[in-house]
């Protein structure tokens, strides 16, 4: 054996939070160093603790934040933020533990989605442009930042004001007619909002003497006779943080699309999945992260990013995080295990720097109807307790416990504003009619809105078709009740539905057949999902982002339409006070995309505890408290007491 050993190797540990020029002091004196310890469970990469720390034997720095009974402040950038659930989620719980969660910054492409947004989180800035457009944005904010913003007591009070001041002074003198001159400037973006077909630094110009209906668009080039308005412009945008600059930010969430992958794309990229450009937003979002280097990230995506191509996506975007020094742990998470009657499981990605404590995954509240297949090669991702544990889960919430209080609509309903003066029934539907105050939802500032009694928001289904109506009306109001029940339908051999040869088609008003023939085809015939009626004590399996019901289940239990948006709101578990808007069908679109708001509060929680420094230690779960998801919330405070590690 000894015979066998070639040559002996130097193999030390680096404390990773050495500077960069210390670290590459030491590994130049080694043939291969770790910093990070791995495990198999939750494909977690963490700080070693220091009493195995034997190289340098010194403690892992300070955890960001503290203990004290003071609720912090943090900021939030959201990307790829929707209409803001999962940001919205994550401030909720951080509230619980003490953490007050700011969502600062919002970028997505959807203009009713950032509208959203908006009107609920007022105090946000929302980008409603590309994120690879917002990360341009901000490489060019920082040296505009780093050229006009002056460290010292002189670069934003007299001097300003007197700007300022002579600005006033020169709004009264008259310009020639075919003479433009920019009084201010009111907004960046990179990109070609003028469709030039040149990508570049553009502000938005409000001109002296015009009407904002006058306001441009126009190149940095353009504005080299406008310096001092750049200056005031960048200068002001700095005091108020428009944009976060490396360094400022202290999370940063978002679910990248990676709709590559997706089923329904017959074109998917096995060998090189991120040679496809509609994956490219994984690395994008990455890109983000390097460089503004938060203290804490959070990732969700689809379970198919660690079940395409051998998860190669979702092992790209752990091995990213490590790449960049990042503390990780990966976990899958089933919403109806917060307290949801939909199954919808995700995959979400922790990071944090090495000077954080890297936060745990929260372990179920409630049990749940499984519908769902965990990857086997992240099998011991998934959050849950072990066969053998003492789960004390609460029971698994239906269909009714979630959507029995709501008035009853008819097809068509044009109002997104209504009244319900039905008094809740169950524990989920007190909690969800709280107001913003009652949650903690600190998303108004001081001024948080006291909303009116009985507001109902987005309690809108998508009309059907009259054609559809009339099928929809033939369907029973009983469980499992969907096409096969229209007459004319028989279901044969190997559960395959068929026409009756004995009964003649039956048409309606239109002429055309009351049974369509794509329900007759519909996966060869032996699905019951067209025009599927769901019942009352069932679940989802997931909220969609489409209303129609010709290849799904999500006809009312006994009313004849569709889910309405709020409804599908419930079931992800948005407040009724969170306002959607856009069209009808965008505003099915956002709720379908968005990240179950449970899941988001209870990862909130534990991303309070991991910025407070507490919830030290190696065990990846950890039980919240007792009444976490009960609609009495005082008990859920800051204090560390009741959350027990796994």
């Amino acid at each position: 054996m000894i015979e066998s050993i070639i040559s002996k190797l130097n193999i030390i540990y680096v404390d990773p939070s050495k500077t960069p020029q210390e670290r590459d002091q030491l590994i130049s004196n080694s043939d291969l160093y770790y910093d990070m310890s791995y495990s198999v469970a939750y494909s977690t990469f963490a700080n070693i603790p220091a009493d195995i720390s034997c190289e340098e034997g010194k403690p892992v720095a300070d955890p960001v934040g503290s203990s004290d009974a003071q609720r912090e402040t943090a900021t939030l950038l959201d990307l790829y933020s929707g209409c803001g659930a999962m940001s919205t989620g994550l401030c909720l719980g951080a509230a619980l533990s003490g953490i007050k969660l700011n969502t600062k910054w919002a970028v997505d492409m959807n203009e009713y989605a950032c509208n959203s947004l908006k009107h609920n989180h007022p105090g946000t800035q929302v980008r409603n442009e590309k994120a690879e457009d917002f990360l341009a944005l901000l490489k060019h904010w920082n040296a505009l930042c780093k050229k006009y913003v002056v460290h010292s007591s002189n670069s934003s009070g007299s001097d300003l004001a007197q700007m300022s001041n002579d600005d006033e002074d020169d709004k009264n003198e008259a310009l020639p007619n075919d003479l433009f001159e920019v009084e201010r400037l009111l907004d960046i973006c990179y990109g070609d909002p003028n469709k030039t077909g040149n990508d570049g630094l553009w502000f938005k110009v409000r001109w002296k003497t015009y009407d904002p209906s006058h306001d441009s668009w126009e190149p940095i080039d353009g504005l080299s006779d406008s310096p001092e308005c750049i200056k005031e412009f960048v200068q002001r945008g700095y005091r108020e943080s428009i944009l976060p600059l490396p360094g400022s930010v202290d999370v940063i969430c978002g679910g990248p699309p990676c709709q590559g992958i997706s089923g329904l794309n017959r074109f998917r990229n096995y060998n090189e999945p991120l040679e496809d450009d509609r994956n490219k937003q994984l690395v994008v979002f990455m890109d983000v992260v390097n460089y503004l280097r938060p203290k804490y990230v959070l990732m969700e995506n689809v379970v198919d990013i660690l079940k395409f191509a051998d998860g190669f996506l979702g092992r790209y975007a752990l091995s990213r995080l490590v790449s960049m020094r990042y503390q990780a742990r990966l976990g899958l998470m089933v919403a109806g295990c917060y307290g949801l009657p939909q199954f919808r499981m995700r995959a979400f990605l922790w990071g944090s720097l090495p000077s954080g404590v890297l936060p745990k995954f929260p372990l179920p509240t409630h049990d749940v109807v499984k519908r769902g297949v965990v990857p086997n090669a992240f099998s011991q991702c998934l959050v849950a307790y072990d066969e053998i544990d003492d789960k004390r889960l609460k029971k698994a919430l239906v269909l009714q416990d979630a959507l029995s209080d709501l008035p009853k609509v008819p097809n068509y309903q044009p109002n997104d504003l209504m009244e319900n003066r039905i008094n809740p029934k169950t524990e989920f539907q007190r909690y969800i009619r709280l107001s913003r105050k009652d949650m903690e939802d600190y998303s108004f500032g001081d001024a948080t809105p006291s909303p009116k009694a009985c507001q109902l928001f987005d309690h809108q289904p998508l009309e059907l078709s009259t054609d559809d109506y009339q099928r929809v009306k033939q369907i029973p109001f009983r469980k499992g009740a969907n096409f096969r029940d229209l007459k004319g339908v028989q279901v044969g051999e190997n559960n395959t539905v068929e026409f009756n040869p004995h009964i003649p088609r039956v048409f309606l008003p239109s002429g055309k057949p009351l049974v369509p023939y794509y329900a007759m085809t519909y996966i060869k015939g032996k699905s019951p999902k067209p025009f599927g009626r769901l019942w009352w004590d069932e679940t989802v399996p997931t909220v969609v982002t489409r209303a129609e019901p010709h290849n799904q289940i999500i006809l009312h239990p006994n009313q004849h339409r569709v889910l309405t948006v709020r409804e599908n709101a419930r079931l992800q578990g948005f407040p009724d006070y969170y306002r959607l808007f856009g069209p009808i069908k965008q505003k099915y679109i956002q709720v379908g995309n968005a990240v179950a708001v449970p899941v988001a509060r209870a990862l909130g929680y534990s991303l309070g505890q991991a910025y407070r420094g507490a919830l030290v230690g190696g065990q990846p779960l950890f039980e919240l408290p007792e009444n976490f998801a009960s609609v009495g919330q005082a008990a859920a405070t800051a204090s560390p007491v009741g959350v027990v590690e796994k």
